[in-house]
């Protein structure tokens, strides 16, 4: 059993502790499990990632708990070498006493989104009574998930009342009660729990299960903002940011917020407004373009039909700028009606559309086929006699094309020369 020096003091930083075993992993010597016979180091547990940090200058890449036995595993680099091990080995001897130290700006950051949690977990419960079912603190999110809905009206009271409660900087106190006060409490937890229980009491707003470090007082929690509401299993799920976490993205939405209002020359208030304006436009242009599109292939149609060359063609095989794949669609339809072999459409892609068939960069990168001269097509090629899809084996094995369908139509995506594709289907 690890003595748990965070539960004792949520402020201390560095330690030294006893080494009771250390155990290799079958990796070639990067990772190594070591005991100790007590940590600050807070394991993954409770849905919070591990503290970080250094033990004798080797960094901890994980912290986890198993009966009540913590495990940090330190890394020695991807290249380790049998030296390595040695002087790692002679350090971390079993007996020996070694030197740790956690990264302080993770752990604080941790214990106000955590501290942060339980006030508007405490809230959520006092105010519906709705249970926390599930969260998960990450370096990069946090999440709560209650079993009962809430409106957006009600979550912006929630989060405006731990704010308050913030500001009233409340002391946060974490201890083991004995039996008999256990037995007589009223708190909430997740899971049913045996042997000692940690209680995190926030007088007047909650009294809750934990084994996270937190902060002394509310005040230290700074801000808390929530940034995301979305209905989850029957009940809802808040995402929250808070303290230094909720001020980065401040800053970052608030830059984001200036760059659309300088991008639209409009004043933040109307920037909304202002960018409706902009899909509105966007979407007419978008179907102009498909407009236009889509009448360049039926001239292109007509200009191939007029010529008495193609008179007795059995394929028809045309070359467009981008245009709405739905509409390509529509006219092969027609074209298999007129013709007895492949009616394919090749749409070229510009920068950022949408592929309907894959991985380009996939493509480019095929075997024996060069991006010089080559064009990036979404590609739809239908037939009522042919086989499309021995078609479309032929275009994998030579462009590594990307795509999928029926005997009658495949559509999907690749990159190749416009003669090649031509010499395709003369072949």
């Amino acid at each position: 059993m690890t003595k748990k020096l965070y539960d004792e003091d949520a402020y201390r930083t560095e330690f030294e502790a006893k080494v009771l075993s250390v155990t290799g992993r079958d990796d070639g010597g990067e990772l190594w499990d070591v005991v100790l016979d007590e940590t600050l180091f807070f394991p993954e547990e409770g849905g919070q990632t591990p503290d970080k940090g250094m033990i004798e200058g080797y960094p901890v890449v994980d912290v986890q708990i198993k009966e009540d036995v913590i495990t940090h595993t330190l890394s020695l680099g991807l290249e380790a070498e049998e030296t390595d091990v040695d002087a790692f080995l002679a350090i971390f001897r079993e007996g020996k006493t070694v030197q740790g130290k956690i990264d302080w700006k993770h752990r604080f950051s941790n214990m106000q989104q955590h501290t942060g949690e339980h006030i508007v977990s405490g809230l959520v419960h006092k105010t519906y009574g709705y249970e926390n079912v599930g969260f998960h603190l990450s370096d990069s999110i946090v999440t709560m998930d209650y079993d009962g809905p809430l409106t957006e009206a009600q979550v912006r009271e929630i989060e405006w009342q731990a704010n308050r409660v913030i500001i009233k900087n409340v002391e946060v106190h974490a201890e083991y009660p004995d039996a008999d006060t256990l037995s007589r409490l009223s708190y909430r937890s997740k899971k049913e729990l045996s042997g000692p229980i940690r209680i995190v009491t926030i007088t007047g707003v909650d009294v809750c299960a934990c084994c996270a470090p937190h902060v002394r007082s509310t005040g230290e929690v700074g801000l808390l903002k929530v940034i995301d509401v979305t209905s989850y299993k029957g009940g809802v799920r808040l995402s929250v940011l808070c303290g230094f976490r909720a001020l980065l993205d401040y800053r970052t939405r608030l830059h984001q917020v200036r760059e659309i209002s300088r991008l639209t020359s409009k004043p933040a208030e109307e920037i909304v407004e202002a960018v409706q304006t902009l899909k509105e436009e966007i979407g007419r242009q978008k179907q102009l373009l498909n407009d236009t599109g889509a009448e360049l292939i039926r001239q292109k149609i007509a200009l191939f039909e007029a010529d008495p060359q193609n008179a007795a063609s059995k394929n028809i095989i045309l070359f467009a700028p981008e245009c709405d794949m739905n509409r390509v669609r529509k006219l092969i339809n027609e074209l298999t009606e007129r013709y007895e072999g492949y009616c394919g459409i090749f749409c070229e892609k510009v920068e950022g559309a949408k592929d309907v068939g894959g991985d380009v960069a996939a493509n480019e990168h095929a075997e024996g086929n060069s991006c010089e001269g080559t064009t990036q097509y979404n590609y739809i090629i239908g037939s009522r006699n042919a086989d499309c899809q021995a078609l479309l084996k032929q275009m994998q094995e030579k462009w590594n094309a990307k795509g999928g369908g029926k005997p009658v139509m495949i559509q999907g995506s690749l990159t190749a020369n416009e003669n090649d594709i031509y010499h395709l289907f003369r072949d």
